[in-house]
């Protein structure tokens, strides 16, 4: 779901925020079908990129692994147009999606189970068994702002669309949900394809999962790597810094991040860097402007390529709102 809304707004600051991304809300119907170009990053392994418009409901990216017994996708997106274009590329392979493997429970990586399991009844999907606690916790919560978003009379027609929509997938319940829990880390063989599975607590989310193919060394992230700004309206930031310490040591040359584009070992070692010092500025007295500048700085190129206009105002909403917002709140989502 998007940054704004994720976080918990209020719903006089949801919509003051719509109104004044108004003029980029043309792009509702654009951004989906111009993010869907598939890339084959490794071989049989495709991504079919996600998009992320200022003011528009995101769509996380999608992998997906040629298998011997059908295709492996790993997250399905939130948007109809981004599942079928992931629907799409498993077909020209003249596959049939056998496993989804979710690496979280955030709309914009599980939404697309509803339409896959329509179209395709027996395909197994694995994730953590966060998306429980997130049910009746934080998505009950987001699912009241959205009906009290509709209710008013300030969001434009179409944003009140993407609401709808939204809460449509939340109403899905079950189908959002796993049919086998990741509870361990480990090698599993899916579809006939060994991919080494692992799950961090309390990192991004209560439960992410990612992965290392070890026949192509590409690994698969999740929103543990996310750009333009790395995404902590459910994080842990400790847990995070910790699971991006297991991500380093796991052994990968391509890493497919939750947001923005496929990136290398350099790539990594430059975003974990400048999540350390985001942190560390954060809980510093230095102004939050201070902070924002130093992401960008140290993010060079790689943060400055996957901004889509909003990097800013991501970075400055997090290290006001998040990182130095309520003690209570970081410590219930770091577990203590």
């Amino acid at each position: 779901m998007p940054w704004w809304r994720r976080a918990g707004w209020t719903i006089a600051g949801a919509v003051a925020l719509a109104m004044a991304l108004a003029t980029v809300a043309c792009a509702a119907r654009s951004h989906a079908a111009a993010a869907v170009a598939p890339d084959e990053i490794a071989p049989g392994i495709f991504v079919v990129p996600g998009g992320f418009v200022p003011g528009q409901q995101p769509d996380g990216n999608s992998v997906v692994f040629r298998a011997p017994q059908g295709a492996v996708v790993v997250d399905t997106g939130r948007h109809r147009e981004h599942t079928q274009a992931v629907l799409d590329r498993v077909a020209s392979l003249r596959l049939a999606p056998r496993v989804v493997v979710n690496t979280h429970w955030h709309l914009d990586h599980v939404g697309g189970n509803v339409l896959v399991r329509e179209r395709f009844p027996g395909v197994r999907v694995y994730a953590s068994d966060a998306i429980a606690e997130a049910r009746t916790g934080f998505l009950a919560n987001y699912h009241r702002q959205l009906e009290q978003m509709i209710a008013s009379d300030q969001p434009s027609a179409e944003a009140k669309e993407g609401y709808r929509g939204d809460l449509a997938l939340i109403d899905a319940g079950d189908r959002l949900a796993p049919d086998e829990i990741i509870a361990s880390s480990g090698r599993r063989t899916l579809a006939g394809r060994e991919l080494d599975i692992h799950l961090e607590r309390r990192a991004a989310t209560a439960g992410d999962v990612w992965i290392v193919d070890p026949a192509t060394h590409v690994a698969v992230a999740g929103d543990l790597v996310t750009l333009p700004a790395p995404f902590l309206d459910t994080a842990c930031p400790s847990g995070w810094q910790t699971a991006l310490t297991h991500v380093a040591a796991a052994d990968w040359n391509v890493l497919v991040p939750g947001h923005g584009r496929p990136m290398n070992r350099e790539d990594f070692d430059t975003y974990r860097k400048a999540f350390d010092a985001l942190l560390a500025c954060a809980a510093s007295t230095r102004p939050s402007s201070d902070c924002v500048a130093d992401w960008f700085n140290n993010g060079g190129d790689l943060v400055a390529k996957n901004d889509p206009g909003n990097g800013h105002d991501l970075v400055a909403y997090y290290v006001d709102n998040v990182l130095r917002g309520a003690p209570d709140r970081m410590a219930k989502l770091c577990g203590s």
